[in-house]
């Protein structure tokens, strides 16, 4: 990843750039589309990673479910900037978020299982997060054959007492 990248939390500025971003990934299948409403009734929850020209080259938003446990959601990074470090800055950012809100879980539903478990999340079966189903999932149309893997993180308690995370 180049120095010059920025993560930060999104502005309403950003949210027709992460709609791109989150549209063109939905179209090839990699993610459910997002609404353009959605993005801006739930802005709070994303952060963006900007290069150096200001340009939005990917996003990513921390969605609490309940008192303990947050989703890891809408992960997408711009083609031209895969493999540069730029989602492992994100979800590393998203988990820094975890430890400030006290939230010890977290979980994705993915198709890049790989990429989360080199950031130390780990398959667990989508059973075990009831929250979830129950709130979201049955309202999808892929339900109930979903064919995401379901990725779970637990940061230990220094780290949410810290406030930091270090994946």
């Amino acid at each position: 990843m180049e120095n010059s990248l920025v993560v930060r939390k999104a502005h309403m500025d950003d949210v027709k750039s992460m709609h791109g971003l989150l549209l063109q990934c939905a179209q090839k299948g990699l993610l459910l589309p997002r609404a353009l409403i959605h993005l801006y009734g739930h802005v709070r929850n994303f952060m963006v990673a900007e290069d150096p020209s200001g340009e939005i080259v990917g996003c990513c938003a921390l969605s609490p479910v309940w008192e303990d446990l947050a989703e890891i959601c809408s992960l997408v990074v711009r083609d031209d900037q895969r493999l540069k470090g730029v989602g492992r800055a994100l979800v590393t950012a998203c988990l820094g978020e975890c430890a400030e809100l006290r939230i010890r879980k977290v979980f994705a539903l993915t198709y890049q299982e790989a990429f989360f478990a080199s950031l130390g999340f780990r398959v667990v079966d989508k059973s075990v997060l009831p929250q979830k189903i129950w709130a979201d999932c049955v309202h999808c149309a892929k339900y109930p054959n979903c064919d995401e893997t379901a990725v779970y993180f637990e940061l230990d308690e220094a780290q949410t007492r810290a406030g930091e995370t270090h994946v």
